[in-house]
């Protein structure tokens, strides 16, 4: 797998049980006991700058203006707070309708903005009608590249919102 930075991996017999890492300039730096297997080096690393390039990402986009803008154009509700989450593993996006906030998860960051713009249209949407009924669908479908963002979010295999 080709990584979006260049690794720099510092093995230290000082340390005992944690790895990290952090981005410094264009490099990132991956701190790791020294006792650990070339395996467990490579399973760290990848995870680790996998999860150094989503946080680089989800700074690019300002999904809170980025919302606003969306929930003006297809006249929905506007969000009170939109910002992106680290912890939805099954989840795409999500609201709570009494506080109208938005979590996206920040493995959306990586995906085209069409999609990004979906999944807000979809969040957005729910703010209006918290069900999946004819209704909201015809609230969704206001987004014109909704099928394909759709088709998009299959093929990347979470569908959980069909």
């Amino acid at each position: 797998m080709a990584l979006p930075f260049r690794v720099e991996v510092i093995r230290s017999a000082r340390r005992k049980k944690t790895v990290s890492a952090r981005l410094v300039g264009d490099v990132v730096r991956v701190q790791m006991p020294a006792w650990m297997s070339k395996s467990d080096e490579d399973r760290y690393v990848t995870h680790l700058v996998a999860r150094i390039a989503r946080q680089q990402q989800r700074r690019s986009v300002d999904v809170m203006a980025r919302s606003a803008t969306l929930a003006g154009r297809f006249d929905l509700p506007a969000a009170t707070s939109v910002r992106w989450v680290s912890n939805q593993a099954s989840l795409w996006g999500s609201c709570t309708i009494g506080s109208r906030d938005i979590r996206i998860s920040d493995r959306v960051a990586g995906f085209p903005g069409w999609v990004v713009d979906y999944v807000l249209v979809h969040e957005l949407a729910h703010l209006a009608v918290p069900n999946h009924s004819t209704e909201f669908w015809t609230l969704v479908n206001r987004y014109p590249k909704a099928e394909r963002a759709r088709g998009f979010l299959i093929a990347k295999g979470m569908d959980t919102d069909s």
